[in-house]
């Protein structure tokens, strides 16, 4: 969890300037909110962490398509869980 004591501002300015572990505080912040708006874009400003707090939350939805799209954007832990839910073995449904 990221302190109560850094500024969101302050994070994002270190983070244009290029301070990945910025960048991973600034995802921090937008899951903290749920704001999944915020981790798709710091996604494709290259944040790694932002993926993975995606796929985590893609995968405990079960939703595949969110999974491919985060794959397609360079994550490849979305690929990995991709990949172990399509290739599990499909329960048999009961009437």
């Amino acid at each position: 969890m990221v302190s109560a004591n850094y500024d969101r501002e302050t994070l994002r300015a270190l983070a244009d300037e290029g301070n990945e572990i910025a960048l991973d505080r600034l995802a921090d912040l937008a899951d903290a909110r749920a704001d999944l708006e915020e981790l798709s874009e710091l996604l494709d400003e290259g944040s790694m962490h932002a993926g993975h707090l995606l796929t985590r939350r893609a995968v405990a939805k079960g939703d595949l398509r969110e999974l491919q799209r985060i794959s397609d954007a360079g994550c490849d832990e979305a690929d990995e869980e991709l990949e172990r839910l399509l290739t599990a073995p499909l329960r048999e449904q009961r009437d």
